[in-house]
């Protein structure tokens, strides 16, 4: 049953006009349509919503302040008018919580998903917004697709527009967003596109920056660079970008973050 309800995700009117698809931006081909990933998208949202012993979300209830708080960030990114998609994809944001895992994630069609574990690891506001803009770049980079194009490949592709793939293969590919690994391209991209979003707000633009220097100092890799790894240069790349565009906020609301780190 979810595998016949997944091929309803692959639209594919016409399945080579996905080669169009790179209009704004993105490294790589991509044969899926901006209306399957928001399809896609919904479908993987559903299967974290209904698997709580992987992803144990924080109810909202009880939690509403933190939900906010979380939620007016990703507002302050969208809100640029530099994010793609910014009124087709959903942009809804959930929290897992795991205070273990340093981790999070955007997926097609813009479900943002961020651990509890990252946000109490990080110290500033400026820092969370940074990776949280490096994740809506993903999805609005479409990054996601792009890569299961290149894995995947056209004629698998195909195969399950057709209905004529192994069942298992559409449930494989639903569920193994969440831990799909980028390119190091699309890392740089998805970096790159971090500073953008905050460049010209009150905030320090490189602040995703700051994120990957903590991480330098952990004694093992956590989740999160097993999914994105690391393209070389990235803190320096980061900053030299921040100089270069002329981003002049250097916000870090240390103060308020404390508060909402203290309510987790």
């Amino acid at each position: 049953m979810f595998a016949k309800k997944m091929l309803l995700l692959f639209s594919f009117p016409i399945l080579f006009a996905g080669l169009s698809c790179n209009m704004k931006g993105g490294q790589g081909i991509n044969f899926f349509s901006v209306q399957d990933d928001i399809a896609l998208g919904e479908q993987v949202s559903q299967e974290i919503d209904s698997n709580p012993k992987e992803f144990p979300l924080l109810p909202e209830k009880g939690n509403e302040e933190i939900y906010s708080y979380i939620r007016g960030l990703r507002d302050k990114i969208l809100n640029t008018g530099r994010v793609a998609y910014r009124d087709e994809f959903a942009w809804e944001v959930k929290i897992i919580k795991d205070d273990e895992t340093l981790n999070a994630f955007c997926t097609p069609g813009g479900h943002i998903y961020v651990y509890t574990g990252l946000i109490k690891f990080l110290d500033s506001e400026d820092q969370l917004l940074g990776v949280m803009g490096h994740e809506i770049a993903h999805a609005a980079m479409r990054h996601s697709t792009r890569q299961l194009t290149k894995i995947y490949g056209i004629q698998i592709l195909a195969s399950i527009v057709t209905g004529k793939s192994d069942p298992g293969l559409v449930e494989q590919i639903a569920l193994g967003l969440a831990s799909l690994k980028f390119s190091r391209s699309h890392e740089t991209e998805a970096d790159s596109y971090s500073v953008e979003y905050l460049c010209g707000t009150t905030y320090n633009a490189a602040g995703a920056a700051g994120f990957f220097k903590k991480l330098e100092g952990q004694s093992q890799p956590p989740e999160f660079l097993s999914t994105h790894p690391n393209p070389g240069n990235r803190v320096e790349n980061m900053e030299k970008q921040k100089q270069e565009k002329g981003c002049k906020g250097n916000l870090t609301n240390e103060s308020k973050y404390a508060q909402i780190k203290a309510l987790l």
